[in-house]
C-alpha cells in the first residue's frame, strides 16, 4: 500500500456527505456549532463573573441536567410517533427563541443569576428534544456502514464549534460583553432551521396510534435492559463524563491557577477550547472508526486514554505555580489526547445504538443517550463545583480522572459481554433510506 493510500484510509471518509440530506444538515452546523458554543462559554463565564464562585456556576449542572433528563426522554418518545421533520422544526425554532432571550437579558443589564439559570434550563429542554429526533434520522437517510463516518463527521463539527466558540469568546469578552455572543447564536441557528425545511417528511415505521406518554417512555427502558450491550455503551459513558469532566472548574483554573482575568482571557479560551480540539483532530484523522470490527475493546481504550489525558491536567494544575506557562501548555496537550480518544468512543457508541435499534424505538433511545451524553457533563459539574470548593481544583480533577480510571476497569472485568463485542463489516446491513420526497 503506498503512502497516499495510507492517509486516504486515515483521514476521515467523507462517503456520507454525498447525500444530500446529510450534507446539508452538516454544512448547517458549522456555522450553527460556532454560536451555539459561545453560548456555551457565555452562560458559565456571566454567572462566575456576576458571582465570582464555582458553585454557581456548578448550579448549571442541576438547572441543565432536570430539563435534559424530562425533555430528553419524553423528546425521544415524540421522536419515535410524530414526522421527525416536524418535531425539529419546532425544537430549533425553541432554540432560535431562547438565543434571543438570552440576548435580551444581557442587553437589558441584568444580573439575576437566577433568571439566567432559568432560561438555561428552558434552552437545554429545547435541546433535549431535538437531539435524538436529528440523531434517530440518521439510519433513513444513510446505509449502515457509514454511520460511524456520519457521526464522526458530525461530532467533528460540533467539536470545531467548540474551539471557535471559545477563542472567540475569551478574545470578545473584555471588549464586547456578553451581548454579541449571544446575538451570533441566535443569528447562526437560522441555517440549522433553513437545513431542516429542506428536509423530507420522516415519518415512523411501526408507531403506536396513541401519543405518547410515560408508558412508552418506560417501554424504551425495558427495550434497553434486555440490549446488555447498549447499556453497558451508556454506563461507560457516564462513568468518564461524571468523573473526569471538570469543565465547570475552568473559570477558577484559569484565573487562580494560570493568571487570567475573571471575565474571560486567553487561558480561560485555551482550557475550554483544549478538549474539542483535540476532538478535531481526532475526527480528522477518523478513517480508521469505520473499519473497526472489535467496537467494545475499542471503546474501552478510548476511555482510558481519555481518563488518563484528565488526570495528567490535574497535575499541571496542582504544579501551575511553577513554570505557569509551560504547566499550561502541558494541560492544554493533555485535554487534546482526551479529547481525540472521546470523539472516538462517542462515534462507535452512537453507531453501535443507531444500527442495532428498531426505528420505532430509535428516538427513545437517542433520547436516553443525549440525557447520558449531555446529561453526565452537568453531573459532573456539580460534584466538581462543590468538591473544588472543599479539596481544591487540582485535586478534584486528578482524583476524577483516577476515579474514571477504576470505573472502566471495573466494567470491563465485570461485562466482558460489551468487551467482546464486535461488528462484521465484510458485510453491511442493508438500509432503511429515504429518497429526496421521504419515501423508501
Amino acid at each position: 500500500m503506498s503512502i497516499a493510500d495510507r492517509l486516504r484510509g486515515a483521514v476521515a471518509d467523507t462517503r456520507p456527505l454525498q447525500e444530500p440530506h446529510f450534507r446539508r444538515l452538516w454544512t448547517a452546523g458549522i456555522i450553527t456549532m460556532i454560536g451555539a458554543q459561545l453560548t456555551v462559554v457565555a452562560v458559565p463565564a456571566q454567572i462566575y463573573a456576576d458571582t465570582g464562585s464555582s458553585a454557581y456556576v456548578g448550579l448549571t449542572g442541576v438547572f441543565g441536567l432536570v430539563p435534559l433528563i424530562v425533555f430528553g426522554l419524553y423528546g425521544g418518545a415524540l421522536a419515535d410517533h410524530f414526522d421527525r421533520r416536524t418535531i425539529l422544526m419546532v425544537s430549533t425554532t425553541g432554540l432560535i427563541v431562547t438565543s434571543a432571550l438570552f440576548w435580551l437579558q444581557s442587553a437589558l443589564g441584568i444580573t439575576n443569576v437566577w433568571a439566567l439559570l432559568c432560561l438555561f434550563s428552558v434552552q437545554q429542554a429545547f435541546f433535549a428534544v431535538n437531539q435524538p429526533t436529528r440523531n434517530s434520522l440518521l439510519p433513513k437517510i444513510l446505509p449502515a456502514h457509514l454511520l460511524p463516518a456520519a457521526n464522526s463527521l458530525n461530532m467533528t463539527v460540533f467539536q470545531a464549534g467548540a474551539i471557535a466558540g471559545p477563542l472567540v469568546a475569551g478574545v470578545m469578552l473584555p471588549f464586547t460583553g456578553f451581548t454579541w455572543l449571544y446575538a451570533i447564536d441566535t443569528v447562526t441557528l437560522f441555517a440549522t432551521l433553513y437545513a431542516v425545511v429542506l428536509l423530507p417528511r420522516i415519518p415512523v415505521e411501526g408507531a403506536g396510534s396513541k401519543v405518547p406518554g410515560l408508558r412508552s417512555v418506560w417501554d424504551g427502558f425495558a427495550y434497553l435492559r434486555h440490549q446488555p450491550v447498549l447499556l453497558m455503551s451508556f454506563v461507560v459513558d457516564l462513568i468518564a463524563m461524571v468523573f473526569a469532566m471538570p469543565r465547570a472548574l475552568f473559570p477558577q483554573i484559569a484565573h487562580e491557577s494560570f493568571g487570567g482575568p475573571t471575565e474571560g482571557g486567553i487561558a480561560f479560551a485555551l482550557l475550554f477550547a483544549a478538549i474539542p480540539a483535540g476532538a478535531v483532530i481526532g475526527g480528522i484523522f477518523s478513517g480508521w472508526v469505520s473499519r473497526i470490527e472489535a467496537q467494545g475493546r475499542v471503546v474501552i481504550w478510548c476511555i482510558g486514554v481519555w481518563a488518563l489525558g484528565i488526570t495528567l491536567f490535574g497535575l499541571t494544575v496542582a504544579f501551575a505555580d511553577h513554570l505557569t506557562p509551560l504547566m499550561l501548555a502541558l494541560g492544554v496537550l493533555f485535554m487534546m489526547v482526551a479529547g481525540a480518544a472521546d470523539v472516538a468512543s462517542a462515534a462507535i457508541r452512537m453507531s453501535m445504538l443507531q444500527s442495532a435499534a428498531d426505528d420505532n424505538v430509535r428516538g427513545r433511545l437517542q433520547g436516553v443517550f443525549t440525557v447520558v451524553v449531555a446529561g453526565g457533563p452537568r453531573v459532573a459539574d456539580v460534584l466538581h463545583g462543590g468538591a473544588a470548593a472543599v479539596v481544591g481544583t487540582a485535586i478534584a480533577t486528578t482524583g476524577g480522572g483516577l476515579l474514571n480510571i477504576l470505573g472502566i476497569a471495573l466494567c470491563a472485568l465485570l461485562v466482558p459481554s460489551f468487551l467482546a463485542y464486535r461488528v462484521n463489516r465484510t458485510a453491511p446491513a442493508e438500509s432503511e433510506l429515504l429518497d429526496h420526497e421521504g419515501t423508501k
